[in-house]
Formats: C-alpha cells, sequence, structure tokens
C-alpha cells in the first residue's frame, strides 16, 4: 500500500485540512482531463497526473498566478509534509502566486486561525503516515515550480475554448 492509499484507508475528513474528498462530477475548464483526484478545496482540485509520476498538482480555476495547472509537491509524502508544515492545503496552493513576505503572512494568519480539531488531525497525521513537517515549505515549493514544464498536461476541449488558444 503506497502512502496515499495509506491516507485514504485512515477515512479522514479532509476538509478539515482543505483537502475533502468528493468525486469530481462537474470539471472546471482547467482541471487535467486525466487528473486523478486526491481531494477539493472548493473549486480548488489537488490531483495526481499520470504524466508527472507521484507529483501533486493544483487546477485552481480562479487562480491568481499565471497558470491554472501547477505543481505543489514531487511526491505525496512531500505533499502531507507541506500541509504538516502549514497547517492545511491552503497555504501550499496559494505559493504560486505569493512570495515570501505574503506567504509569511497568510501562514500566520492560517495557523492562528486553526481549531482543536484541525491541530488533532495534523497530530494524528503525522504519527499515522510516519511524516515529520516540511523544513522551508516556501522554497521547497517555488523551487519545483521554478522548473517545471507543463507540456505534458492534456486539457479537456474546454480549457482551449475557455481560453480560445488553438488545440
Amino acid at each position: 500500500m503506497d502512502l496515499f492509499e495509506k491516507y485514504r484507508a485512515l477515512n479522514l475528513d479532509g476538509s478539515l485540512i482543505a483537502l475533502a474528498y468528493a468525486e469530481m462530477e462537474q470539471p472546471y475548464f482547467c482541471y487535467p482531463q486525466n487528473a486523478k483526484t486526491i481531494g477539493f478545496e472548493g473549486c480548488i482540485l489537488y490531483c495526481f497526473l499520470p504524466e508527472y509520476p507521484g507529483m501533486v498538482f493544483a487546477a485552481n480555476p480562479e487562480s491568481c498566478a499565471d497558470t491554472y495547472v501547477y505543481p505543489l509537491a514531487a511526491s505525496f509524502a512531500d505533499f502531507m509534509r507541506l500541509i504538516l508544515a502549514c497547517g492545511s492545503a491552503n497555504p501550499v496552493e496559494q505559493i504560486a502566486w505569493m512570495d515570501q513576505a505574503q506567504f509569511e503572512q497568510h501562514l500566520k494568519r492560517e495557523k492562528e486561525a486553526q481549531t482543536l480539531e484541525q491541530k488533532a488531525l495534523l497530530s494524528f497525521l503525522a504519527r499515522a503516515l510516519e511524516l515529520t513537517p516540511m523544513a522551508h515549505p516556501f522554497e521547497s515549493v517555488k523551487a519545483l515550480q521554478a522548473d517545471f514544464d507543463g507540456s505534458k498536461i492534456q486539457y479537456r476541449d474546454a480549457y482551449y475554448d475557455v481560453l480560445g488558444i488553438p488545440r
């Protein structure tokens, strides 16, 4: 059993860490056509893409970044370590468009707003998955995104139609 399967087998309320599980019924225009769902935060999809084995991505139709789909972690273990460091998937996803100061401010607000239930879940996840928080989340995500070539991402026709991009 890989780490993602182990996480799913825990049957946790992922919404506490901005990672609610749901089936993708009506995909947004930017969701890659072959995305394997990890979870959702509103309209933001966290997923795996087979073209990039093991990597974790965010697909955000309301992105503030210059792209709608971007990598967050080289592996699911790293993704969970980022969540342990940041308190939820939200600050991790926001790194794509933030600078260091914006991220630190957002992370501070996120941690101040954490409930006891969220803290307990994070502690449980660290033990159950045998992971420690990522030491430098901002730098880790920025480094991964800096060298990323998204040319293999397979988009739906709606992506090209909405953005007016030739296929």
